[in-house]
């Protein structure tokens, strides 16, 4: 398959903050470069859509770009050669396949990221792993809203959750799920595939929700239906910009705001039942 490379020129302070809202949309794989980023889209797909959230994002950012169509490549390769482990703090450690096992941290991750979004590099997921060592997991129904990569399920099952549900709406999303948890020697993580809808009948005892600002604006009424009582959800993919619109929308829906931590301009709050 052909994919068309949008070439970013950008100051460096708002690459990932670029790259995740840019996520939002079709865009498979991102790349960053010595002077911003280049993302990849199959052609053709959401063109228009991908055109217009560029313009819109162009009245917030300071930046160019320009569209190349390119033949196929091994796209995986690509973003395999830009992987790097991470750690947060002591507790978790998050690698490739191809990378040595890393010491020092409770819990260690093997990912094989595809083109799935979560990885720990970003502010939004390592906050998510950060909050997740001050929970009680032990024995607890888990729903990872939005999976990604599952490295948030992954996690939930090494800290001894009974049952996991994850769910995305992406395809790859959903396979690369499975395949971290095989990776992983996990056994209770139930990928689904699909929206909300699929689970919105079950509760939960914790609820992990790292995707994008309209979706948990759009989720919040149904997450707290489904979130049992003393129940915790963990949001994130907010911006500090957005703060005050998702307080009130958590209000709103019945949640206690128990904390918020920031890393740069990403939020990450702990929500009670």
């Amino acid at each position: 398959m052909d994919y068309f490379k949008y070439e970013f020129q950008n100051d460096n302070q708002h690459t990932q903050m670029l790259i995740a809202l840019l996520a939002q949309q079709s865009f498979e794989a991102f790349q960053e470069t010595e002077t911003g980023f280049d993302a990849f889209v199959p052609v053709p797909k959401d063109s228009e859509a991908i055109e217009q959230s560029i313009l819109d994002l162009k009245k917030r950012f300071d930046f160019s770009h320009k569209k190349i169509r390119m033949e196929y490549q091994n796209w995986n390769a690509i973003w395999e050669s830009n992987f790097q482990p991470i750690e947060v703090g002591d507790f978790c450690g998050i690698r490739a396949t191809f990378h040595a096992p890393l010491s020092g941290v409770q819990h260690e991750i093997i990912i094989n990221p595809q083109m799935a979004f979560g990885t720990g590099h970003h502010e939004t997921t390592w906050m998510m792993i950060d909050a997740m060592k001050n929970l009680d997991i032990e024995g607890k129904t888990v729903f990872d809203y939005g999976c990604g990569t599952g490295i948030l399920a992954v996690l939930a099952a090494q800290m001894g959750a009974k049952e996991i549900d994850a769910l995305d709406i992406e395809l790859p999303s959903f396979e690369n799920t499975l395949e971290n948890a095989r990776i992983n020697g996990i056994e209770n993580i139930e990928a689904i595939h699909g929206t909300l809808q699929k689970t919105k009948d079950k509760t939960y005892d914790l609820i992990l929700a790292n995707i994008n600002r309209h979706v948990i604006l759009e989720s919040l009424p149904t997450l707290h239906k489904m979130l049992s009582k003393g129940g915790v959800l963990l949001i994130s993919g907010i911006l500090k910009s957005d703060e005050q619109l998702i307080n009130d929308a958590v209000k709103a829906s019945g949640f206690h705001l128990e904390s918020t931590a920031q890393r740069n301009s990403w939020l990450c709050k702990q929500l009670n039942n």
